[in-house]
């Protein structure tokens, strides 16, 4: 049977922001930019005009950044909250 941490009073607000919140918004800005970049980099190959040069290829890249970023936080949060449920263990 395992124990189920009870909140302390700081932890029930639901607005306050938890740790690796600001890495999950940050990554998902830089996903959405770089979802964008593809887009616009992709539509001149359909639309039959010049191609885009290969730096702007590069900014497509931002997807994968804004992902690496995202999980990065939430790792730090799952990590925040195995501390957490330890330190009411103990």
């Amino acid at each position: 049977m395992t124990v189920t941490p009870q909140p302390e009073p700081a932890d029930t607000d639901p607005d306050a922001p938890r740790p690796g919140d600001a890495l999950v918004r940050a990554g998902g800005i830089v996903f959405i930019l770089g979802a964008v970049a593809t887009l616009a980099t992709m539509a001149p190959l359909f639309m039959d005009t010049e191609p885009f040069p290969s730096y702007a290829w590069a900014v497509c890249m931002l997807m994968g950044v804004g992902f690496a970023i995202s999980a990065a936080g939430v790792l730090r949060s799952a990590a925040a909250q195995r501390r957490a449920a330890r330190a009411s263990q103990a």
